[in-house]
């Protein structure tokens, strides 16, 4: 069995989420089944690509996690494209084996039974500005597989007002999983300087759209990783 690989990297620190500004090696898998308007990865999502993805045993995936880390054991994020349309199963016993944690990022669109083995679960439902639309019967399932994983999270991206409405929405749906906002990022040219200015702005807006709505349940944050590195791919 092979794995379709559009890029590992790291160290670096996660971005956004749970585990932000933790020491992690990214795994990012090739291929999705979705076409948000806004992906910021199109590079391992759309399949033009696909002929810049290499075709790695899980063995030769774990070596270059192994390699990378210098042999020290630390959190191995899988993200995507959409990583659960593969079978990251035999990478994960691997790494566990050594000591390494593993998490991983997913919309929640398939199941897999390889979530239950993970030691974090980030499902990350796409909001209406994403042009894709929920399957809430396919997101339960996940949670179904992901029973026996140490830490199951929720984390939405917010746009605009409509996305915010269905956040609020979407996590009176999921009261007992912790959530996770941050602001969009609608600048994904990797070649163009983010705008930091603007990129404050919209956190602020979205810290003053919960505070003001006394909705204390979910964490907001921004994206770490955009704020340091912009676009850039790779870190």
């Amino acid at each position: 069995m092979t794995l379709r690989i559009a890029e590992i990297f790291g160290p670096t620190i996660q971005g956004e989420g749970a585990l932000i500004g933790e020491p992690t090696v990214f795994v990012r898998a090739g291929g999705c089944d979705y076409r948000c308007s806004w992906c910021d990865s199109l590079h391992a999502v759309d399949s033009a690509n696909r002929h810049d993805w290499a075709k790695m045993s899980a063995e030769e995936v774990f070596d270059q996690v192994c390699t990378l880390s210098g042999g020290k054991p630390l959190t191995v994020s899988i993200s995507g494209g959409n990583p659960a349309i593969q079978d990251f199963a035999p990478v994960i016993t691997l790494g566990q084996a050594a000591g390494y944690r593993f998490a991983c990022e997913t919309q929640g669109s398939i199941a897999k039974p390889w979530f239950g083995a993970l030691d974090t679960l980030v499902l990350s439902p796409k909001p209406p500005s994403s042009g894709e639309v929920v399957d809430w019967e396919a997101f339960d399932n996940c949670l179904i597989a992901a029973q026996s994983c140490e830490q199951v999270v929720m984390k939405i991206v917010i746009f605009d007002d409509i996305d915010y409405a269905w956040a609020k929405a979407t996590a009176a749906r999921y009261p007992d999983l912790p959530l996770y906002l941050q602001p969009g990022n609608a600048e994904v040219d990797p070649d163009l300087p983010v705008d930091l200015q603007a990129a404050t702005d919209r956190l602020l807006w979205l810290i003053e759209k919960v505070t003001a709505d006394q909705w204390y349940a979910p964490r907001v944050l921004p994206q770490l990783h955009v704020l340091v590195w912009g676009n850039k791919r790779g870190v």
